[in-house]
């Protein structure tokens, strides 16, 4: 009797427990395969000469073409060395950071992130207003990706260095090598595996650089992203994809090699016991110099831009003044601005409202679903770690890339999406979901399951534990989610300007639009922009750092 009662029982149980992770992971998936996977695919597909826009000759004729193949070319090289000048400047600052002990260093970690969180045209902004000569120049081309990229060698060799044993390096100076030794032979052979994936991180970033590009290379200076904008605006839509595909081949070989180097290099790192960490300080007067010179470099390299972008918005004419500020509000009728920066703040704002939304309710679902499926079985399944690869797909693409997939992919029917406003905080989100669910899974799995078992047993439906038990306690890196998918929306440049219809330019388009045309107004009133929209970034960002757990010794 109880067997025979029991039976069909057993798929009911089954099906409330398996019919709640699949829709928390379902409908992410769902929107990731619409909106990523199958423009992706479409781009590979017109790449290979397949489909609507297919062109069988296009690959060969991107690789036969002399000028294309000199913009692959010039984009692969200024990567290499924008990475190596990177690296230069942010190793003595990681060693600075991870062994020095000064006022304000918590700030100063945290401020020191801010332009990697700017949009890009900021930054060539910034360094325009430096030196109006910037413009075409390689050395500018060159600090704009440094100051940009410095905070990932920082953070993540920072981090890595930070939490090393300093014992250890005490051992091979009592042997007597000195500092320099110390570093060449002991610390970073150690750290080899993260310095290489830092180095892998910024050449992707510059390789697919579009933004300070398009604000300081002119005409002269062209990398692959450029190219492919050129190519879609042109309505050369199969040249485009294939230069896209050609991108696509160069990036997954890097990162599959660097990834087989750092499994080869890995090493299990001498962690640091919580008692050693007031050992970790400079203590020889060359090493004060020298940290005290690498972080006033990285200082100088952040804040003179930054000085320098706010005193050119206040400079109107042999004087100053807030004009440039106050002329945001009206666009010439004629000109090539189309619409107002103050309505293209509005246009952000809004558009940022959108794109966290989605990019923090979808990364919620999927952060939920993979933190129950691990529970579930103890480990990370072949499930979790598929989905998992599946949601960070976004990251390794650029956003130039996702915006040429979806121009390809929603041109016609069964989906048409041309021209509607909503395809750009949509694209936004794609950008934004990977970010949302790396600050939501830690969160979600330090969640005492106690507690989650103890409302389960107490009749609690799963949506009722998800919603009183596991909500409250990820509150802070819920809101960190969200100020930071906002920060990213407002700031989206590459994917927005192939997409944003002409009278909904966001701020960071309507910037670009004022630098490309002539005349000190337009420069003045591009800068204030800049000042603003640095702002709103700016402010979002270290709230959400200050908010959030992480930290230097985090």
């Amino acid at each position: 009797m109880g067997r025979d009662v029991d039976e069909p029982r057993r798929p009911l149980t089954t099906v409330r427990r398996v019919a709640p992770v699949a829709l928390l992971a379902g409908i992410p998936l769902a929107f990731l395969a619409v909106a990523f996977l199958w423009p992706l695919a479409t781009v590979v597909m017109t790449g290979l000469g397949v489909g609507r826009f297919g062109d069988s000759s296009a690959l060969a004729d991107v690789l036969g073409d002399g000028a294309l193949r000199g913009v692959l070319w010039f984009t692969t090289w200024q990567a290499a060395l924008s990475t190596v000048c990177t690296l230069v400047v942010g190793l003595p600052a990681s060693w600075a950071f991870a062994r020095g002990r000064f006022r304000g260093r918590r700030l100063a970690w945290s401020l020191l992130v801010v332009p990697f969180v700017l949009p890009t045209v900021v930054v060539g902004a910034a360094l325009l207003a430096v030196d109006d000569r910037a413009r075409g120049s390689l050395l500018a081309l060159l600090v704009a990706h440094v100051m940009f990229n410095v905070a990932v060698v920082i953070r993540l060799v920072g981090g890595a260095w930070a939490r090393l044993d300093p014992r250890v390096e005490d051992a091979a100076a009592v042997l007597g090598a000195s500092p320099w030794q110390v570093a060449r032979r002991v610390s970073l052979p150690l750290l080899a595996p993260t310095v290489l994936g830092a180095a892998s991180i910024v050449f992707v970033f510059c390789f697919t650089s579009f933004g300070v590009v398009v604000a300081l290379g002119g005409a002269h200076l062209r990398t692959v992203e450029v190219e492919v904008y050129s190519q879609v605006r042109s309505l050369g839509l199969s040249t485009a994809a294939a230069l896209t595909l050609v991108q696509l081949v160069v990036v997954g070989v890097l990162l599959v090699g660097t990834s087989r180097l750092q499994q080869r290099w890995s090493v299990r790192l001498p962690v640091a016991p919580p008692a050693a960490g007031a050992d970790r300080r400079v203590r020889t007067g060359g090493e004060r110099v020298v940290a005290a010179a690498s972080l006033a470099s990285v200082g100088a390299l952040v804040a003179v831009p930054l000085l320098a972008l706010v005193a050119r918005s206040l400079q109107v004419g042999d004087g100053w003044g807030l004009r440039n500020f106050t002329a945001m509000g009206a666009a010439r009728r004629g000109s090539l601005l189309f619409v107002s920066p103050a309505d293209a703040i509005r246009t952000s704002l809004w558009f940022a409202v959108i794109a966290a939304s989605v990019a923090v309710v979808l990364g919620l679902m999927l952060s939920a679903a993979l933190v129950t499926l691990e529970r579930r079985s103890g480990r990370r399944t072949r499930s979790v770690v598929g989905i998992d690869a599946v949601v960070m797909l976004p990251l390794a693409t650029s956003a130039v890339t996702i915006a040429l997939g979806i121009v390809l992919a929603f041109d016609g029917p069964p989906l048409d999406l041309r021209g509607e406003r909503i395809v750009v905080p949509l694209a936004q989100a794609l950008v934004a979901i990977p970010f949302v669910v790396r600050l939501l899974l830690p969160a979600l799995r330090a969640v005492d399951g106690r507690w989650r078992d103890a409302a389960t047993t107490l009749g609690a439906s799963p949506w009722r534990v998800w919603r009183q038990v596991d909500l409250p306690l990820v509150g802070r890196p819920l809101l960190a989610s969200i100020g930071f998918a906002a920060a990213i929306s407002l700031g989206e440049f590459g994917a927005t300007a192939l997409l944003v219809r002409a009278d909904a330019a966001t701020l960071p388009v309507s910037i670009s639009r004022l630098l490309s045309q002539p005349g000190p107004d337009n420069i003045g009133q591009a800068m204030a922009a800049s000042v603003v929209l640095a702002a709103l970034s700016a402010a979002v960002f270290v709230g959400l750092d200050r908010t959030s757990a992480g930290g230097l010794d985090g």
